[in-house]
């Protein structure tokens, strides 16, 4: 599927940049957590739908049938 590879690149590329954002030295700790807060509420959001686009992938739906992704979900 091509929307797991985007997904894949799109959590390397956020990776990446929270790894920068904790290597400048020129930033405050706060400023670091002001930062980093929306890449890694976009990194939880991306992690799940990569979880959910391969739990379809290896389980695929029955025609006219719900694709059951809220009973594979372990909700924190």
């Amino acid at each position: 599927m091509n929307s797991i590879k985007h997904i894949n690149n799109a959590l390397s590329d956020l990776d990446k940049e929270v790894e920068a954002i904790l290597a400048d030295m020129s930033l405050a700790m706060n400023e670091k957590d002001n930062r980093m807060l929306p890449l890694l509420q976009q990194k939880r959001v991306l992690s799940q739908t990569l979880e959910d686009l391969n739990y379809l992938k290896n389980n695929p739906p029955k025609p006219n049938q719900a694709c059951g992704i809220s009973k594979h979900r372990k909700d924190n």
